[in-house]
């Protein structure tokens, strides 16, 4: 089978790959979508080494029919499906304090396990017994199964902050991300919604997407303008949905008093950042980071997308074949596309 392979930081290339090594009970998975994140690229560039092997595949985030069943019950040949690629064990400290996402003993598909930048992919037996794979409605295409993982990563940050129904929330960087959290804050009842990105496409797709006001992040007064905004009092809640450490210290200077902060974009390790202890102490602002996602927020990410209740296709701007891999990752760090799908016919 083809496969874009990764050999080593900044070596992507498509090859002739050995078809997937089975296990009792693994399912196969003819890949049909799988949509590049901005972990995919830290990975690419070297930025992101954790849990990365060479040579590998990347890509977690993905739908596609079934080819080889296990023999799961419930499962036949051709059965179109969506995987949350987050395994967890189920029995460490933090499974069973409901934190799969931070399982000690889990593993990732697209990381520790082969992902879905290929013709196929194999899924562990220990997923599909979990219950990781979801069966696709007629009507949802398989590139928007795909975005169910982002935005259960999406949804697990903004649980972590409380946001809901009558909260002003600004959202730093609009990128798939940060349009995703725009898109969520509005259906979770935020009175105001505002985004900051330096792109102006971007800008205007938050605004599509549900933001009420999109500013330019590099307004040397962005700070003020953005507590001007807010009627001086700043916002309940600010989310950082691009790694980058000097927006620590930007989210806390526009934060309420009592107003709680997400961490949400992924850093590289080793990064660190100035913050105001001072105002986080006598503001009583909540600081918090946001990683991955559990199977609770992947199922209700499927349902809402399922359900139409978040259209997510006005994301999907760029789409390539397999064979183009490489140009699809160039389109998606270029700034000019918003979520690029890598597509198998």
């Amino acid at each position: 089978m083809k496969a874009a392979i990764l050999t080593a930081p900044n070596a992507l290339r498509l090859q002739e790959a050995a078809a997937p090594q089975l296990e009792a009970g693994d399912v196969v998975i003819r890949v049909r979508a799988a949509t590049i994140c901005g972990t995919d690229i830290r990975i690419l560039r070297g930025r992101k080494t954790a849990g990365v092997r060479y040579p590998s595949v990347l890509g977690h985030e993905f739908a596609g029919e079934v080819v080889e069943t296990g023999d799961h019950a419930g499962l036949d040949l051709g059965d179109r499906v969506a995987l949350c690629p987050a395994i967890a064990c189920g029995h460490c400290d933090r499974c069973k304090r409901g934190q799969e996402n931070l399982c000690a003993d889990g593993a990732n598909i697209g990381y520790e396990i082969d992902g879905a930048f290929a013709e196929q992919i194999r899924i562990p037996a220990r997923a599909v017994r979990a219950g990781n794979l979801r069966h696709l409605p007629e009507a949802m295409s398989f590139a928007e199964a795909a975005l169910v993982e982002p935005l259960a990563c999406v949804l697990n940050g903004q649980n972590k902050v409380g946001l809901g129904l009558g909260d002003t929330v600004v959202i730093l960087g609009a990128g798939p991300i940060g349009l995703l959290h725009v898109a969520l804050a509005r259906l979770r009842g935020a009175t105001r919604i505002i985004a900051t990105d330096p792109n102006e496409h971007r800008r205007a797709a938050a605004q599509a997407l549900g933001a009420d006001l999109a500013l330019d992040a590099r307004l040397p007064d962005l700070v003020d303008r953005l507590r001007a905004e807010t009627g001086g009092r700043g916002a309940d809640v600010v989310i950082c949905a691009i790694g980058l450490p000097a927006l620590a210290r930007q989210a806390t200077d526009i934060a309420a008093h009592g107003g709680r902060v997400s961490l949400f974009a992924g850093f590289s390790k080793g990064e660190t950042a100035e913050m105001d202890v001072n105002a986080i102490h006598y503001n009583e602002i909540t600081v918090t980071g946001a990683f991955g996602l559990s199977r609770a927020d992947y199922d209700r990410a499927f349902d809402l997308i399922a359900s139409g209740r978040l259209n997510v296709q006005p994301l999907l701007t760029h789409s390539f074949p397999l064979d183009d891999a490489l140009a699809a990752f160039e389109t998606a760090e270029s700034g000019t596309a918003i979520k690029v799908a890598i597509l198998n016919d």
